[in-house]
């Protein structure tokens, strides 16, 4: 199968399936106006596909450092220009610490994208969404326990104009939505086990002159578990999120280790994880992630089942060995070293996945089917918050042990310092 036979035959498991004005072009009275908070190297990537790939449109910008908004408005003006539109309007930057407060309340803005490092996601959530606009938000929907019952209770005062989405673009890829339609229909049998992985070098260090250690800190947010959430809930959601999504459940328990084996830099993350999820009817989950050195990438699911075994991987062939054999032909990277992209976009299986989101996201609205994916963006939190847990306090973690941990992660800092 390739991607056109997908759009023409396929359902994706519930990906919505675009309709005609939102695969092509937008009605030229739909723009959506997008205020991005959060202008580093992943928001500005999906703000700069939003304005590629749909009909909304750069409004706003807000950051809590002034450099980064400067640079933000630079480059989104120059986009702006070559997609004949407006600049930004000197009115809608906003920095400092209470720059999101600012851009919720700006009232020429209907969709907040928030990029901003995870401890502040579910804060910036709820500000959002009590501002009554639309809400693209990057997982993870929390990085403690706490964070993620209070995102819940943000998701019930959603209204039902709203629309929500949490930024899993990886169910959105063509090739990774075809083969999970065909797993969910029984393609495979009954799956007995699974085997996830997500190997990716280190993060590089962000590196500005004369900033203080609170600063180093938020800017180097990746290398510290209160900000990120550590890399098995900040980075390996995505694998976790397909499994869960493919499963159509969430772990019961997990076990775990792992540690910070070979990284020697600020910041207390783990370099290295190993965690066995175990899912309804004792189907396992066994998986590994690196995030050190600068040995490649690879990521990835492999599904086996009583009739089939199933490859689901960021590159290379998509497909089903079995009684019901299947396979993507449109992947664009068979074989070769994988590529990887700290700004999360992706190339082959993954080419069209931020583009698909963003468009089937911005049709909800325009189209006013709204929707809410923030229920759905905790459970995945959750759950690698469930294989973290396990991890740190080497023992078996069940779901309920989890939830009634009080699990809480603090800042440590004065933000008011950054007025």
């Amino acid at each position: 199968m390739n991607r056109r036979e997908f759009l023409q035959t396929g359902s994706a498991c519930g990906l919505l399936l675009l309709k005609p004005r939102t695969a092509f072009s937008y009605q030229a009275n739909s723009a959506v106006r997008l205020g991005l908070l959060g202008c580093g190297n992943r928001g500005t990537t999906v703000a700069t596909s939003f304005s590629h790939s749909t009909t909304a449109q750069v409004v706003a910008l807000a950051d809590i450092f002034p450099d980064k908004l400067a640079i933000g408005r630079s480059h989104f003006d120059d986009l702006n220009t070559s997609l004949s539109r407006q600049p930004i309007d000197q009115k809608l930057l906003f920095h400092g610490p209470h720059a999101f407060e600012q851009l919720a309340a700006a009232k020429d803005v209907d969709l907040i994208q928030i990029s901003t490092p995870p401890f502040f996601h579910v804060q910036h959530l709820e500000a959002a969404v009590a501002s009554g606009k639309h809400v693209y938000c990057e997982k993870p929907v929390g990085v403690d326990v706490a964070q993620a019952k209070q995102a819940l209770e943000i998701g019930k005062r959603v209204k039902s104009t709203q629309s929500v989405d949490v930024g899993f673009q990886c169910r959105s890829a063509p090739p990774i939505a075809a083969i999970a339609e065909r797993i969910k229909a029984g393609a495979l049998g009954k799956i007995a086990t699974v085997a996830g992985n997500y190997y990716a070098p280190a993060s590089e260090e962000k590196v500005h002159p004369g900033a203080s250690p609170d600063e180093s800190r938020l800017r180097n947010w990746l290398w510290y578990r209160a900000l990120s959430g550590d890399i098995l809930v900040e980075q390996n959601i995505h694998i976790i999120d397909l499994c869960n999504w493919i499963l159509g459940a969430h772990p019961l328990k997990a076990t775990a280790t792992g540690g910070r084996n070979i990284l020697t830099h600020a910041g207390d993350c783990w370099d290295n994880y190993q965690v066995d999820f175990t899912y309804p009817e004792g189907v396992h989950l066994s998986f590994a992630s690196t995030q050190f050195g600068n040995s490649g990438f690879d990521a990835g699911l492999k599904l086996f089942g009583a009739d089939g075994t199933a490859t689901v991987p960021y590159s290379g062939p998509v497909q089903i060995v079995g009684t019901q054999a299947w396979a993507w032909t449109d992947s664009m990277n068979t074989s070769g070293p994988v590529k990887f992209a700290a700004n999360g976009s992706f190339s082959d299986n993954l080419a069209f996945a931020d583009r698909d989101k963003e468009r089937t996201f911005i049709d909800s609205i325009t189209s006013g089917q709204s929707h809410n994916q923030i229920a759905a963006g905790v459970e995945t939190a959750l759950s690698c918050m469930l294989g973290r847990m396990a991890g740190y306090e080497k023992r078996e973690v069940t779901w309920e042990n989890l939830l009634a941990h009080g699990e809480t992660y603090k800042l440590g800092m004065n933000l008011d310092q950054f007025a």
